[in-house]
C-alpha cells in the first residue's frame, strides 16, 4: 500500500474512533444533539476508511452504507424502516463471508441458535406488534454472527459485539433497560462494525 493511502486511511480511522469516542460521551451524559450528530457520521468515516483499504469486498461498503442509513432512520423514529435497513446490511455481511468461509464450526452454530431462541423467548411477549419483524430481524443477525465466526476470529468478534448491540436495543423495545445500556449498544456497536469490515480483508487475518 502507498505511503499516502496509508496515511489517509489512519486519519479516516482515527476520525472513526473520535467519533465513537464522543458519541459513548455523549450518550453517558445524555446530549441529545451531540449524540446525534456523532452517531450518523461513524459509518460513513468507517466506509472511508475502507476505501483507503485493499482488498475490502464492496459489499462491505455496502453494508456500510445500509448501516449509515439505519442510524439516520433511527434518530427519525422510524423504526421498522431503521430495521429493514440493517436487515440489507447483514445480507451484505453474510454475502461476503458465506463466500469463502473458514472451517464449519457446528457448534458455534448451535450455540447462536440456541441464544437466538432464549432470546425471542424472553423478549418476544413485551414487544407486541414488532414481535414478528423483531425475530426475523434476530434470526438474521444471528446468521450473520455465525457466518463471521466461520470466516475468522476477528470478523467474529465483529459480529458478536453486533448482536450483542442490538439485543440490547431490542430489551429496551421491550421495556426491560437498565442504566448504562445506550453507553454499551454504542461501544459494542462501533466495535462491531469496524471488525466486521476489516475482518473481511483476507480469510487468514486473526489479528
Amino acid at each position: 500500500m502507498k505511503l499516502g493511502r496509508l496515511a489517509s486511511g489512519r486519519r479516516w480511522l482515527a476520525a472513526y474512533w473520535g467519533a465513537a469516542a464522543i458519541n459513548v460521551a455523549a450518550v453517558a451524559v445524555d446530549i441529545k444533539l451531540l449524540k446525534q450528530a456523532s452517531k450518523v457520521t461513524l459509518m460513513p468515516l468507517l466506509l472511508s476508511w475502507t476505501r483507503t483499504q485493499e482488498d475490502i469486498p464492496p459489499l462491505i461498503q455496502a453494508a456500510l452504507l445500509a448501516s449509515a442509513a439505519d442510524d439516520l432512520l433511527l434518530e427519525t423514529d422510524l423504526q421498522l424502516a431503521g430495521m429493514a435497513a440493517f436487515a440489507a446490511a447483514h445480507a451484505c455481511y453474510l454475502a461476503v463471508y458465506l463466500t469463502k468461509p473458514g472451517e464449519k464450526s457446528w457448534r458455534l452454530l448451535a450455540a447462536y441458535g440456541a441464544l437466538w431462541a432464549a432470546m425471542i423467548a424472553l423478549l418476544s411477549k413485551n414487544l407486541g406488534s414488532q414481535r414478528v419483524p423483531v425475530a426475523a430481524y434476530a434470526l438474521l443477525l444471528t446468521a450473520t454472527a455465525v457466518a463471521s465466526g466461520w470466516h475468522n476470529k476477528r470478523s467474529g468478534l465483529g459480529g458478536a459485539l453486533f448482536l450483542i448491540s442490538d439485543a440490547l436495543i431490542a430489551m429496551r423495545l421491550a421495556g426491560r433497560d437498565f442504566p448504562g445500556r445506550g453507553v454499551l449498544v454504542m461501544s459494542t456497536y462501533a466495535t462491531g462494525q469496524y471488525l466486521l469490515a476489516s475482518g473481511a480483508k483476507a480469510q487468514s487475518e486473526d489479528g
